[in-house]
């Protein structure tokens, strides 16, 4: 058996009964790597679930429970919204064991508001496949390199640890992928986070990608696996046997549309599939779900893959933009192909895109500008969700 930390011990051992911890003799044992981490991104990726709004005092309770239960990283993405960057700045307040990191966009803008915040860590991320560079950023392959190099050389720079993210890998033509990635490392990231989009990956498929990212750098890799087809969890292992050596997760899963791999399956399948004690306090898993529960009032069978209402709706400003141009940038099937319907929320992450969506809907056009007043407006009275519409994408 791994363990990750000799010198941690919880109340695992006192109750531990032989019957329920025969390695399967079907689950050999495999090499993987010395060290596997943890990055619960609740906070960031998790709040990005439909209806899910945190208060500045929730974050600091949930960030305290996990930090207390021993994840490695913490995600939370201060450029969201002044509520968001304060929440950052107490929970770095803290003190916590856990890494702080900031997820932001390839952006100089968004690293001065980590540097504001005197951040440590940061979270670059910008997608590179064929279907989001031309729908959502509009740029070129050319102009995506260039933008890598000139985020992650200004982070550095500013003394920041840097994990990119090169989003939609798993639909990325593989020659950029590995070029994109080789540009990153060589330019000064620290870590790289190969994230499975729209969740599009059969988990052979994700251990191939992961081996082709690792085969071609020397930095350590992330996997963020997305659920739209029920299967986040396997390919989030799958990427553990190729050489990632961090997850991401969310608490019971929860994230954009469907959700991402959820912390208390990951971690009890480390434990129970390969044999590998993490340094976490187990017994708190069932109190952090509560915790969150505690906050939040979803249905979690809004979460189930392709039939659940979750499955086409859509929350963030960025994604609406790439959808407008092309829905498959953000959906892994057509909504009613499966007899369910497109929906598009509208609120606090909304951005432009999403206040001219809704607006138009309601016969009300509106300019940059006049959006960008509304947008800021939501933000700084953290309005949340507030409603939402079915929506059929104009017909071309």
């Amino acid at each position: 058996m791994i363990n990750n930390n000799e010198s941690h011990t919880n109340n695992i051992n006192s109750i531990r009964n032989p019957n329920y911890f025969i390695m399967n003799p079907y689950n050999h044992i495999i090499d993987l790597p010395e060290k596997i981490r943890i990055l619960d991104t609740t906070l960031r990726e998790g709040e990005q679930a439909p209806f899910v709004n945190f208060s500045v005092e929730q974050r600091i309770m949930l960030a305290r429970l996990l930090d207390e239960f021993g994840v490695n990283a913490i995600e939370i993405s201060p450029i969201v919204s002044e509520n968001h960057r304060e929440s950052t700045r107490l929970i770095m307040n803290e003190s916590l064991n856990a890494e702080i990191v900031h997820h932001l966009r390839a952006l100089p803008r968004d690293i001065d508001i980590a540097l504001e915040l005197d951040a440590e860590s940061v979270a670059l991320f910008m997608s590179i496949s064929d279907i989001h560079l031309a729908n959502k950023l509009r740029i070129s392959r050319e102009e995506a390199v260039e933008r890598i190099i000139s985020s992650v050389e200004y982070a550095k720079a500013h003394g920041l640890t840097v994990r990119f993210t090169l989003e939609d890998a798993s639909r990325a033509d593989p020659e950029f992928l590995v070029h994109s990635a080789r540009i990153a490392e060589d330019t000064g990231a620290d870590r790289l986070s190969i994230p499975d989009t729209l969740g599009v990956l059969r988990p052979d498929g994700m251990y191939r990608m992961i081996r082709l990212v690792r085969d071609a750098v020397n930095i350590p890799l992330d996997v963020h696996c997305h659920n739209d087809l029920g299967l986040a969890l396997a390919n989030a292992l799958a990427g553990i046997e190729a050489g990632a050596t961090q997850i991401h997760a969310t608490i019971d899963g929860i994230g954009e549309r469907v959700g991402i791999t959820s912390l208390a399956e990951v971690v009890v399948s480390l434990y129970q599939l390969y044999g590998i004690h993490l340094d976490v306090k187990m017994e708190l898993l069932t109190r952090i779900s509560d915790l969150l529960h505690s906050f939040i009032n979803i249905d979690l069978k809004d979460f189930r893959p392709i039939v659940g209402r979750n499955a086409f709706r859509h929350k963030s400003g960025t994604h609406l933009l790439a959808l407008l141009n092309n829905p498959a940038s953000y959906e892994v099937i057509p909504p009613e192909f499966v007899g369910n319907r497109r929906r598009v929320l509208f609120g606090s992450f909304s951005g432009r895109n999403g206040v001219r969506i809704l607006l138009q809907t309601l016969g009300v056009n509106v300019d940059d500008e006049r959006a960008a007043q509304i947008v800021a407006y939501l933000k700084k009275v953290s309005a949340g969700d507030l409603f939402e519409i079915e929506y059929n994408l104009p017909t071309r």
